[in-house]
């Protein structure tokens, strides 16, 4: 199955990546999900995901977004 694409959203990170889960207590601040290019608002539980080779490049997901690309 191919996973849905939005317009202005990115695609899962290539290579090896950390994904750890922001609980809602931490979430602190808005940030822009690039699955969907939706605000994650604080207060939200979400992911963070940390490509291992660039972890300049984390991005925060929404939880959902984040499962509907992750690769097997």
């Amino acid at each position: 199955m191919t996973p849905r694409r939005y317009p202005g959203s990115l695609p899962p990170p290539e290579g090896d990546v950390e994904v750890r889960h922001v609980q809602p207590y931490e979430a602190t601040k808005a940030y822009r999900c690039p699955g969907c290019d939706h605000e994650i608002p604080p207060g939200t539980g979400h992911k963070v995901v940390v490509p291992l080779a660039a972890p300049e490049l984390r991005r925060h997901w929404h939880t959902g977004c984040w499962s509907r690309v992750r690769r097997p």
